[in-house]
């Protein structure tokens, strides 16, 4: 596969394609060394995204074409600046280049399903509802507006999926099991390894009292459940984004994500929201300004909806 259309909007394209030897050298440049360049490109690689995604802003014959190329410059060079500067706080796709002439960024393909296909049945839903609030309230604390958030623009790529090299971040893992207990660890070993070999480890301290130990004995032979989907959630296309501060703008997005959650959850609307705004509240330090300018934004939304 060269290229692909996997979408196709009323600003711009989106093309999949392969991503070349030279795109890779280009992208990971500080990581190769003359001294080391064959080992490091084989390792390069085997552990780098083999497929980008291409967004080309598309002409518009209705305007002005000096005007026209003017709005494509300025909206390709806005959204790459929020896409970097978003993805120092929550996850996003990764920009590789950016080409002001040609109005097209390269960026990382990330390798999930839009949540808006996958929402509606997962059973770690408040968990996932909860990191949206908590990612919009990232987002707006860092000064940055999103316009368009709806579940079409979040993408759930499952742990399995995940590379090495999506994020500088640590991986959240989504689930509604309960929380495992911290492990001892053993001089020596490889504590990543050890973890890996066994979900649960046991204390080692022999004044343990047996209750404690059985508890210890289960813990360690419980098997982690298939049916849990961990994995971590991205925002994407900040094509309609902004840098800004003000009120008003955070309450109109928390706005969108309300209604596109009626419109395309309906039937678990209410409760979805509600872990929604639960993550907004507790990581937003603007919290209750921005959700009392929300009620004024219903208010006109309703008005809007009767007239």
């Amino acid at each position: 596969m060269k290229e692909k259309l996997i979408a196709q909007g009323a600003e711009a394209v989106l093309i999949k394609k392969k991503a070349s030897t030279a795109q890779l050298l280009a992208d990971n440049r500080d990581a190769l060394s003359a001294r080391h360049i064959q080992g490091s490109l084989r390792s390069l690689t085997r552990s780098a995204p083999q497929f980008i995604v291409l967004k080309r802003r598309v002409r518009k014959g209705y305007r002005i074409a000096e005007m026209d190329e003017k709005i494509r410059k300025l909206r390709t060079r806005s959204e790459a600046k929020l896409l970097e500067k978003a993805g120092k706080i929550i996850s996003v796709p990764k920009v590789l280049k950016v080409d002001e002439k040609s109005k097209e960024i390269d960026m990382e393909f990330i390798s999930g399903e839009k949540l808006s296909d996958k929402l509606n049945g997962m059973k770690n839903w408040k968990d996932v509802c909860y990191e949206i609030g908590k990612n919009i309230a990232l987002l707006h604390d860092a000064g940055i507006i999103h316009g368009d958030l709806t579940t079409s623009n979040m993408i759930w790529k499952l742990d399995s999926q995940a590379s090495l090299n999506d994020s500088a971040r640590s991986t959240r893992k989504l689930s509604s099991q309960p929380a495992r207990p911290k492990s001892v660890s053993v001089a020596g070993a490889h504590p990543a390894r050890d973890h890996a070999q066994k979900p649960y480890l046991k204390y080692s301290s022999p004044n343990r009292s047996p209750a404690l130990k059985h508890i210890d004995k289960k813990l360690s032979n419980r098997k982690v459940s298939t049916s849990q989907e961990y994995g971590r959630l991205y925002f994407i296309d900040f094509g309609l984004g902004f840098a800004n501060g003000r009120v008003e703008d955070k309450a109109v997005d928390i706005y969108l994500i309300k209604e596109a959650l009626e419109a395309k959850h309906f039937l678990h609307f209410e409760k979805f929201f509600k872990v929604v705004l639960e993550g907004y509240k507790k990581t937003s330090k603007h919290a209750a300004e921005v959700l009392k300018r929300l009620e004024k934004v219903e208010k006109r939304g309703r008005y809007k909806q009767n007239y």
